[in-house]
């Protein structure tokens, strides 16, 4: 695979890992649906994307490169999923697979 679709994977992953890490809180778990969040699984989740999320990253670029690149795409990803949040939270609701 070329470098491009390695971030594309890295960044698809770390927009899910960012999105299971919201959905584990109760407060953001409420404006998608009703229902208690399961946190413990939404935040394992989370964790597993984010390493593949780096090892992706590492594909792509060398070790350096990989992890500047891989802090910009968790700080890019977390502000899409508060903006996502803040305007439109139903877009997460696939994500809420796991409930309490």
């Amino acid at each position: 695979m070329n470098e491009a679709a390695w971030l594309t994977i890295a960044f698809v992953l770390m927009l899910l890992a960012m999105s299971w890490f919201a959905l584990s809180l109760k407060s953001h778990w409420k404006q998608v649906t009703d229902g208690k969040p399961a946190s413990r699984i939404l935040r394992s989740l989370g964790w597993f994307c984010v390493m593949l999320s780096g090892l992706a990253c590492l594909q792509a670029d060398h070790a350096s490169m990989a992890v500047l690149v891989w802090a910009m795409l968790s700080a890019t990803a977390a502000f899409i999923v508060g903006q996502v949040l803040s305007y439109r939270p139903t877009l997460l609701r696939p994500l809420a697979l796991f409930r309490a």
